[in-house]
């Protein structure tokens, strides 16, 4: 069964809180998911095989350890996930992006999608789907079960919030897939959202209704 990792550190739970705050301005906001998803990608980097080198530095000749040849994909799941992008971009740059757009229906609750773009070298990389909230998660199953059609061995889901429904949809669908998250809350209204919350990411994010 894949791991679910909550990260309680202070500076996420602070930036967290500054997120649901419904006075919280977009460009705050979009701060504040960036350092977030480069908080929750540091921690989902922890299993990254190193191996041993030797430098030179100022002083004297050294044998060091670097990360060993990981390529990573992060796949962004339209249109919240693109805020998450640049955060992760930050610790990984060498990392090739690649979109995937979806949208819930607001009568079915189901994704219906409508993009997807991804690296050519895809099922040499491991991925790291990028979507802020996992309410349903039905986003979140359609990405991962796309890029387990095109080859995908190894794939890791970062988010900011969760709840137990979408958590349990994806443990049972992928039990091989791992969940990096800021916090699980209580559950989703009958309309799809998050309770307590933050809100449409996307709608915060970038000034729509």
């Amino acid at each position: 069964m894949g791991n679910v990792y909550v990260m309680d550190h202070p500076l996420i739970v602070h930036k967290l809180s500054l997120m649901r705050d419904k006075y919280t301005g977009g460009k705050e906001f979009r701060e504040a998911v960036e350092e977030i998803s480069s908080l929750l990608c540091y921690e989902a980097a922890h299993d990254f095989p190193m191996k041993e080198v030797e430098i030179e530095t100022p002083i004297a000749r050294s044998k060091v350890k670097v990360i060993s040849g990981k390529k990573i994909a992060l796949v962004t799941i339209l249109r919240s996930g693109i805020g998450m992008a640049n955060g992760a971009l930050r610790l990984i740059p060498s990392a090739k992006v690649g979109h995937i757009g979806s949208y819930r229906d607001p009568k079915t609750l189901q994704p219906v999608d409508y993009y997807c773009k991804l690296p050519n070298d895809i099922d040499r990389r491991d991925a790291f789907v990028l979507d802020p909230m996992l309410a349903t998660g039905g986003k979140a199953l359609a990405a991962i079960r796309e890029l387990k059609n095109r080859g995908v061995e190894r794939i890791k889901v970062i988010c900011i919030l969760a709840v137990p429904e979408s958590i349990k949809a994806i443990q049972d669908a992928f039990p091989d897939v791992d969940i990096y998250c800021a916090s699980i809350d209580e559950g989703i209204t009958p309309e799809g959202y998050i309770v307590p919350g933050m809100g449409d990411a996307g709608d915060r994010m970038f000034g729509t209704k």
